[in-house]
């Protein structure tokens, strides 16, 4: 059973944005720290990526653990409407998986940082988040993920 009201559920709902998060601005601030220059959410490429750096031909998208259904101890299903959170979760994941290969075809590499890695009981440190995405975007590999420790 839910714990706020229908009317409390609908307000915090509504007040989850999906630019501008706590996540993209430490990856942002941090990595521009360290020289790099980005455009945030190019919406003329597949998944509006939240941080493009043309420079270097390569996306980052920052992924919150929840809404994009990812296999740590920071998603949990919630308990009521589970089908409707399953189904919206399933197409989140699938919609994310599809703009992945249409940066990939267009030539651009794909750096996914999940919230668990910065956030949680497996977080790294910052700076090691930060230098693991500075790798990449020196690198050669297409694609990666940035996730949190192991439990």
């Amino acid at each position: 059973m839910d714990v706020l009201t229908p009317d409390q559920r609908q307000r915090n709902m509504k007040a989850i944005r999906g630019r501008g998060t706590k996540l993209e601005r430490l990856i942002g601030h941090g990595l521009h720290a360290r020289g790099f220059r980005y455009r945030l959410n190019v919406k003329r490429l597949p998944g509006t990526p939240d941080l493009v750096f043309t420079q270097h031909r390569t996306v980052i998208f920052a992924h919150g653990c929840f809404w994009h259904g990812h296999d740590c101890h920071l998603f949990k299903l919630p308990a009521t409407r589970r089908d409707f959170w399953l189904t919206k979760i399933k197409a989140n994941v699938a919609r994310d998986a599809r703009d992945a290969d249409a940066l990939a075809q267009l030539g651009w590499r794909v750096l996914t940082v999940w919230e668990c890695a910065l956030r949680g009981r497996t977080k790294q440190p910052l700076d090691t988040v930060l230098d693991q995405c500075a790798a990449f975007l020196f690198g050669a590999r297409q694609r990666a993920e940035i996730r949190g420790l192991e439990d």
